[in-house]
């Protein structure tokens, strides 16, 4: 019989897994906006337990995604030697594949990035800087191994589609997609098409796509927890790895850069009367405020991990790459949920298009260097 996860029944689910004892039983549950259901357990002497479950159809796939962030967890257990990155991991500690249930240690003591940001309006370079460290050395201690690579892709229902994935919805855009989007849809898809660089680029970058190690496949910064105590104990976290597998280190660090400029760009003050130009230096967050968080990131990762520059000579600009590509993803979100492609849309675009056609020409804008600047300890050594 199918089970779904309630208020009622979620702490009978973890008495009868050993996750807790009758004597810690509370009565606060709550139920935590997210596209699975999230309920937050609270249990006495102040632990919480974060207990998820995906829209259950009786169907073992419809485990895949929560299966994977679980193989993360598996993955440490059969490479002790690893053990250090599980200070950078979300703490999964149980998961049920027939109920489509998995449950994580709440960090009570931390607060996702995004919320950080907007809260306090604080870019210090120091916590982009320990992003980067963090990102760089799960991806080293990843890379090119074939033990790692068999872990994740063999003996397992889970494949490595994230280059499949990387051009859905844009390799081959026909006439039906005008009858399958909102009106605000069809302005995207034809500015979209206006641009022929524009889509052979995204084609490259698909098949220039190069998987070598472990990777996140959706790093935005509200997938980041930084801990509240953060100026005396930097340790942040990198959550919700639904979507991880054998990747391109590129396409991880591309989506992290994307998420900041995200910050920039939908800071702009759009209006009918004030062109791109102009809204773009009228941001609420401008690029200059973010630009030292973002050369502390792409610094901190370079210094971390200087031989994936000895691999990939053009590293930064396929990341450059991916961040524009990851900027077209988000207006794709934004048409999905929001219905809507208005003035922050086409700067958006704009943007992505520079990214992804004009990728060394932009590392100046974006990091306001060069890219012997920017990488020129790392190059030296």
């Amino acid at each position: 019989m199918e089970f779904v996860l309630s208020d009622i029944n979620v702490f009978d689910h973890l008495i009868s897994r050993g996750l807790c004892t009758q004597e810690e039983v509370t009565s606060k549950v709550e139920q935590k906006t997210a596209k699975n259901f999230n309920l937050l357990v609270s249990l006495s002497a102040g632990r919480k337990l974060l207990v998820k479950q995906e829209p259950y159809t009786g169907q073992q796939e419809a485990a895949s995604e929560f299966l994977r962030e679980w193989r993360i967890h598996e993955f440490i257990q059969r490479f002790p030697e690893l053990e250090y990155i599980s200070a950078w991991l979300p703490e999964v500690i149980h998961f049920d594949a027939d109920r489509s249930i998995i449950v994580v240690n709440y960090l009570t003591n931390y607060r996702d990035l995004a919320e950080f940001y907007a809260q306090e309006n604080n870019f210090s370079p120091e916590i982009a800087g320990a992003i980067g460290s963090a990102l760089a050395a799960i991806h080293r201690a990843t890379l090119n191994c074939q033990e790692h690579q068999e872990f994740f892709v063999q003996g397992t229902a889970i494949e490595t589609d994230q280059e499949v994935q990387l051009t859905e919805g844009l390799d081959r855009i026909s006439p039906e997609i005008f009858s399958q989007v909102p009106d605000d849809g069809l302005k995207f898809f034809a500015l979209y098409q206006r641009y022929d660089s524009l889509g052979k680029a995204i084609a490259e970058l698909g098949s220039a796509y190069q998987p070598c190690c472990l990777t996140h496949n959706d790093l935005k910064l509200n997938n980041i927890l930084l801990p509240l105590d953060w100026e005396n104990q930097l340790q942040i976290r990198l959550i919700d790895w639904e979507r991880s597998g054998w990747g391109d280190p590129a396409f991880d660090l591309g989506a992290l850069m994307a998420s900041y400029l995200v910050l920039w760009l939908t800071s702009l003050v759009v209006s009918k009367s004030i062109g791109i130009e102009e809204a773009l230096r009228l941001a609420m967050t401008p690029l200059e405020v973010l630009q030292p968080s973002l050369v502390a990131l792409m610094r901190s990762y370079c210094d971390r991990f200087p031989e994936i520059f000895e691999l990939r000579p053009e590293f930064l600009q396929r990341m450059m790459q991916f961040s524009g590509l990851n900027l077209i993803k988000a207006i794709q979100s934004m048409l999905q949920y929001q219905k809507s492609f208005g003035n922050t849309g086409i700067c958006l675009l704009q943007v992505a298009k520079t990214l992804l056609c004009r990728p060394e020409a932009s590392i100046r804008t974006i990091f306001g260097m060069e890219e012997s600047e920017l990488t020129c300890l790392v190059r030296s050594t």
